[in-house]
């Protein structure tokens, strides 16, 4: 039926606003607080190496997508080239990934509402949650309206903040912790004032940052024109690392010294507050706020999307892939939005190290998907030359970056495991894949 099939109804401004609002999240904006905290300025070179290391994810994603039409999520290229286990459990791997950061990101929504109305959390969380459903179960091209929006607030807070700190750099203007200076970026312990511990103790949450920067990947099956699209955003990706993180974290770590900045509150909110701008602290509340509830809009479209596909090609029930008169994948929305309602109570039960362990579990989670990707790229080079050969999207220095690449996940787990503060997030995390291993079993051997 046609009526069965994602609509490609996302344009180009929509794919690109998506790429974009898939790099800015509640990792950046309030994350990047505690790992400035562990690694000082030297944070600044683990978002370099992270966003170097997902550019080439990106690249390998993108050239596998456009090898076939039919593919419309990474599931599908790991049932072709690593095997039907493979997209089982990335399918629904993906699916937890961003059902966790949602999770985080509803939290966060409540927290950032009490900054101007004394209500408990989870009301303005469930209604956010309430909202975002109703207007993903209108239509895909809504779907694109509001992060066209969303992120276009991300990216002018994001421009101003480094046009405001270029021109205090320029003059040198006085905040209440000094003088506006590069040389507030090792004058205080220097690049790497906690050492090589405090730099590697930081990837976690760097890892988080830049989770959903492929959901470009995702829309992949929606866009009106897949070949031109998904190319020119991906390509963008590295100018927007350099402006939306290295940009907006050297003219914050300029501003103030790291010394000066806490783990408990956005970096982007303090320091406007530092240079004495009282309103702004309000204004970029508001920002991050949305932010937040961008990022749980990424979360319900991508889960929805993902389970849509996965009942497609028989790994799921039959009902999530049933689509709404507006072909929208409405069942599999619903569930999705009742699962990430449920982690607003993780702020009851453990209220001191909810967001952590959420952000960790989802970060793990996350290096999984992207290894297979890589993985699968490696094996499509080796299985389907033909295709690599003829393709207007190669991926560069393959296969040799995927290895570095996938080395470089290894040791970001290694660190997780010797870090106290996420090595119980990453003991639990397996959990997950043996729960998957063997729902999978049951499937295969009920056929």
């Amino acid at each position: 039926m046609a009526q069965q099939e994602l609509k490609r109804d996302l344009k180009n401004r929509h794919v690109q606003l998506i790429a974009i609002g898939g790099t800015i999240g509640t990792g950046l904006f309030l994350g990047s607080g505690a790992a400035i905290e562990k690694a000082g300025p030297s944070i600044i070179f683990v978002y370099l190496i992270i966003g170097i290391a997902l550019f080439f994810v990106m690249r390998a994603l993108g050239e596998l997508l456009l090898s076939n039409t039919r593919y419309q999520s990474f599931n599908d290229f790991a049932v072709d080239y690593i095997g039907p286990w493979a997209g089982y459990v990335t399918g629904w791997t993906y699916w937890f990934c961003w059902i966790m950061t949602a999770m985080a990101d509803i939290i966060a929504v409540g927290m950032y509402v009490q900054y101007w109305f004394d209500i408990p959390q989870w009301i303005p969380a469930l209604v956010c949650l309430v909202i975002l459903l109703f207007f993903n179960l209108l239509t895909v091209k809504l779907f694109g309206e509001l992060e066209f929006w969303f992120a276009i607030i991300k990216v002018i807070t994001i421009v101003a903040l480094i046009v405001v700190g270029i021109v205090m750099l320029v003059i040198g203007f006085e905040t209440n912790t000094g003088t506006v200076s590069v040389s507030n970026l090792w004058s205080h312990g220097g690049l790497f004032p906690n050492g090589i511990t405090g730099f590697l103790f930081a990837f976690q949450m760097v890892v988080f940052s830049f989770v959903g920067v492929e959901i470009v990947g995702v829309s992949a099956a929606e866009t009106s024109d897949p070949k031109k699209n998904i190319p020119s955003a991906i390509n963008k990706i590295p100018m927007r690392i350099l402006l939306f993180y290295i940009g907006a974290i050297f003219v914050i770590l300029c501003i103030n010294p790291w010394t000066s900045l806490s783990a408990e509150n956005s970096p982007f909110v303090q320091v406007f507050s530092l240079v004495g701008i009282p309103v702004a602290a309000g204004i970029i509340n508001f920002v991050v706020l949305t932010s937040a509830a961008s990022a749980c809009n990424s979360g319900l479209f991508s889960t929805s999307r993902i389970m849509f596909n996965l009942s497609k090609n028989n790994q799921g029930a039959k009902s999530l892939g049933k689509l709404n008169g507006n072909s929208v994948p409405s069942n599999a929305l619903l569930v999705s939005t009742v699962v990430v309602s449920i982690g607003g109570l993780l702020s009851y039960v453990i209220p001191d190290s909810a967001f952590s362990v959420v952000t960790t579990i989802s970060a793990i989670c996350f290096i999984w998907v992207w290894a297979i990707i890589l993985i699968s790229h490696i094996r499509y080079t080796r299985k389907r030359p033909d295709l690599h050969k003829k393709s207007t999207f190669k991926a560069p220095l393959t296969p040799f970056i995927n290895y570095v690449v996938l080395l470089l996940f290894l040791a970001i787990l290694v660190i997780m495991f010797i870090s106290e503060d996420t090595r119980s997030a990453l003991l639990l995390t397996p959990v997950w894949f043996i729960l998957l291993l063997f729902t999978y079993g049951m499937r295969k051997s009920a056929k």
